[in-house]
C-alpha cells in the first residue's frame, strides 16, 4: 500500500471531487493531511490537495465554478465571463479548444463536474471509484494511497514491453482499482457521483498544406512560448537539436533574460554544442552554458540510491542526477521556468506510416517518398511493399503483436509502414509473465480502436503520449529545484497544428523536419535551420553500461521483479554481465531496470512511514 506524495515533491497534486454527500468520506481523509481546498459552489468539498502559490486559476458565476491548473494564460476576470456562459459541462468543449498552454481544466457545473487533461498526456487524469464516489486526481498513487491499493502486478507486466506497451495498455496505472483516460476525452461526474469518459477531441485532418500550415504552426509555438515567457524576468532554454533551438529563439523575442544550457555528449560525433554556439551568435542577448559530457553522471549510475517516488515505473528513475544536471544549474542562475524540446520529434519528424494512406490518395507522391525511404533504411522492398499493401485493422495488428511477444525484435531496417513497431518481452521474462502480458494484449484487441483513422497519425499520437508521459516525470523531479519544467511541443493547440499539415508536406526522406524549418525562417538564425543532425544518446547508454554494470548486478540480487514471478533474475543477471546481444536494443533492458527501481522505491516508502508512526 502506497502513502500520499509529500509536501515538497514538484509541482504538488490535487484530487477531484463529486458533488454528491457520498464524496464526504474522502474529503475527510484528506484534510487530516494538512491539505488546501476550493469548494464546489454548493459548498461541498470539491478540489483538495497541495499546490504552488498562484498554480490554480479560479472563476465562479452562480452555480458554475471554473479552475485551470498548469502553464497559461486565462486570469480569474477572464473565467468568470466564461461561467455566467456555462449551462452543462459539454458547453466548455469551445472553451477549452481555446486554451494556449498547458493546463489542467476541471469545471463544477449545477451539480456536475467535468476534469480535463491535455491530449498528449502531459497533463493527466486518473480515476477511481472509492466508496459510493467516482473520484479523479493527477497522480495515480494519490487514488492508490485513498483505496489502500496494492501494485498490479498484471499491468506492471505490460511496462517490460520494448520500446513500450502498444495502445491502449501503455498508459495504464500499475494500481489495482485506478483508471486512467484516455486521449481525447475528460471524465464527467454526475450529480450521484458516477463516473463517465466523454469524447470531446479528434486529431485533424492532415490537409493543410505546408504555405499555411507553416505560419499556423509558427502562431501556435509562439503563443505556447510566449503564455511561459510573459512577465518574467529571466527564463531558461534547453539549447541541443532544432525543436530546442526554435523554443529558444521564440523565447528570446520576448523580454526575459534568456539563459541557455547545452549539455555536450560523449560520443565524438556528437555536434550539439558546435550548432549551439552557432546560434546563440545569431540571437540578442542569449547567455550560454555547455555541460562537459564527462561531468554529466552516467547512465545508469546511482541505480542504489534512486530514492524519487513516481506514480509509474519511469525512464528517469535510471539516471535522475543526469535529468538534474541543467535544471539545477538553471535554478541557480534565478529561473523559475525552464523550456525544453521534448515532443518535437514526434510531432516533427513524423511517420512514414502516412504513406499507408498516401498511396491510396496520391500514389505518385506515395512512390517518390518510399523509394527514398527505402534507400535510406535500407528497407527491403518486399517487406516495404507487404506492409504498404496490408489492409489489417489495428485490432487485427495488435492481437498478432501479443502473439510475437518472443520472437526476435523487428531489424533497425525494417520499415515503419504498419500501425506501429511490434513490442517484446525480454528473454528474462517469465513464461508466466509472457502469458500474463499476451492476454491483456489479446483482450484490448477486442475491443480497441486506434487513435486515429490512418496509420501515420495513430503511430504518431501514440508516441507523443507515451514520451509526454516520461516528461511529465521529469518535469516533476525539476519541480524540487523551483523550476516550472515546460514542454510547449506537448500543448494541445501546437499539436494540432503540427497534425494538420498535409503528411506530403510534412514527412519527407529527402528534408529534416520541413514544417519547423519552415515554421522559424526569420526567427532561427538561418544557418541553424540547415541542421539535420541529432545526438540520440546510445552512445552513453552504452558507456554507462560499461562502466555502471556493478549498478546493474547489484539490482539483479534479491530482484523485487523476481520475486513477483516476473522475471528470471539469473537471466538477467547474465545478459548484466556482459555486452548487449545485436538482437537486443537497449530499450529491453531500461524497461526492466525503472520497473525493479520503482518497486524497491515503494518498499523504502513503507519503511520510511512506519519508522514516522
Amino acid at each position: 500500500m502506497v502513502g500520499f506524495p509529500d509536501s515538497g515533491e514538484g509541482p504538488g497534486w490535487f484530487v477531484v471531487l463529486p458533488d454528491c454527500a457520498s464524496a464526504a468520506p474522502v474529503a475527510a481523509a484528506l484534510r487530516v493531511r494538512n491539505i488546501q481546498e476550493v469548494g464546489h459552489p454548493s459548498g461541498r468539498p470539491w478540489l483538495l490537495g497541495r499546490w504552488s502559490p498562484g498554480a490554480m486559476t479560479v472563476g465562479e458565476a452562480g452555480r458554475t465554478k471554473i479552475v485551470v491548473v498548469g502553464e497559461h494564460a486565462v486570469t480569474a476576470d477572464r473565467l468568470g465571463p466564461v461561467a455566467d456562459r456555462i449551462d452543462t459541462v459539454a458547453d466548455l468543449d469551445g472553451p477549452a479548444r481555446d486554451m494556449v498552454g498547458s493546463s489542467h481544466l476541471i469545471a463544477s457545473v449545477a451539480g456536475r463536474v467535468r476534469v480535463q487533461g491535455s491530449i498528449s498526456g502531459f497533463r493527466r487524469v486518473f480515476h477511481a471509484r472509492i466508496g459510493d464516489a467516482t473520484v479523479a486526481a493527477d497522480r495515480a498513487d494519490v487514488l492508490a494511497a485513498l483505496l489502500g491499493a496494492e501494485v498490479d502486478e498484471q499491468r506492471l507486466a505490460v511496462r517490460l514491453l520494448n520500446p513500450y506497451a502498444p495502445h491502449p495498455l501503455a498508459g495504464e496505472p500499475v494500481w489495482r482499482g485506478v483508471n486512467a483516460l484516455g486521449m481525447g476525452r475528460y471524465l464527467a461526474l454526475d450529480a450521484d457521483g458516477r463516473g463517465r469518459p466523454v469524447a470531446w477531441w479528434t486529431p485533424p485532418e492532415p490537409v493543410v498544406p505546408m504555405a499555411e500550415g507553416a505560419p499556423a504552426f509558427r502562431q501556435a509555438l509562439s503563443a505556447a512560448v510566449e503564455v511561459r515567457v510573459r512577465g518574467r524576468d529571466a527564463v531558461s532554454c534547453d539549447l541541443g537539436g532544432l525543436d530546442s533551438t526554435s523554443v529558444c529563439a521564440l523565447a528570446a523575442r520576448g523580454t526575459a533574460k534568456v539563459i541557455a544550457y547545452t549539455a555536450d555528449g560523449l560520443d565524438p560525433l556528437c555536434d550539439d554544442v558546435t550548432w549551439a554556439r552557432r546560434t546563440v551568435a545569431g540571437l540578442d542577448g542569449v547567455e550560454h552554458h555547455t555541460l562537459a559530457g564527462d561531468r554529466l553522471p552516467m547512465v545508469f549510475e546511482g541505480l542504489r540510491d534512486v530514492a524519487e517516488r513516481f506514480d509509474e515505473p519511469c525512464p528517469a528513475m535510471m539516471h535522475p542526477s543526469r535529468c538534474l544536471a541543467v535544471p539545477r544549474l538553471a535554478a541557480e542562475h534565478g529561473s523559475r521556468m525552464h523550456l525544453t524540446g521534448f515532443g518535437g520529434d514526434e510531432l516533427l519528424a513524423g511517420s512514414p506510416a502516412h504513406l499507408h494512406t498516401l498511396i491510396r490518395t496520391h500514389p505518385r507522391v506515395a512512390w517518390q517518398r518510399l523509394r527514398g525511404f527505402a534507400a535510406q533504411g535500407p528497407w527491403p522492398y518486399r517487406e516495404a511493399l507487404r506492409q504498404l499493401w496490408d489492409n489489417s485493422q489495428y485490432r487485427t495488428w495488435l492481437a498478432r503483436a501479443g502473439d510475437q511477444l518472443t520472437g526476435v525484435p523487428p531489424p533497425l531496417e525494417a520499415p515503419a509502414l504498419d500501425w506501429g513497431t511490434p513490442p517484446r518481452l525480454p528473454p528474462w521474462a517469465t513464461p508466466d509473465a509472457v502469458e500474463t502480458v499476451r492476454e491483456q494484449i489479446r483482450t484490448a484487441a477486442r475491443t480497441t480502436e486506434p487513435l486515429a483513422e490512418g496509420r501515420g497519425q495513430h503511430v504518431e499520437l501514440d508516441a507523443l503520449g507515451n514520451n509526454s508521459r516520461m516528461v511529465r516525470q521529469v518535469s516533476q523531479l525539476a519541480g524540487r529545484t523551483g523550476l516550472t519544467f515546460a514542454a510547449p511541443y506537448y500543448d494541445d493547440r501546437v499539436i494540432e497544428a503540427g497534425l494538420a499539415v498535409r503528411p506530403q508536406d510534412r514527412i519527407t526522406p529527402w528534408r529534416y523536419k520541413p514544417l519547423i524549418v519552415e515554421a522559424m525562417r526569420g526567427i532561427v538564425p538561418d544557418e541553424s535551420l540547415t541542421r539535420h543532425t541529432k545526438d540520440e544518446g546510445s552512445y552513453e547508454a552504452e558507456a554507462g553500461m560499461r562502466e555502471q554494470r556493478a549498478e546493474l548486478l547489484a539490482l539483479c540480487e534479491d530482484s523485487r521483479l523476481a520475486r513477483a514471478g516476473l522475471i528470471d533474475a539469473r537471466e538477467l543477471r547474465e545478459t548484466c554481465g556482459g555486452p548487449l546481444p545485436p538482437t537486443l536494443p537497449f530499450d529491453a533492458l531500461y524497461q526492466t531496470v525503472v520497473c525493479e527501481l520503482w518497486l524497491r522505491t515503494l518498499e523504502l516508502e513503507r519503511a520510511d512511514d512506519i519508522q514516522a508512526a
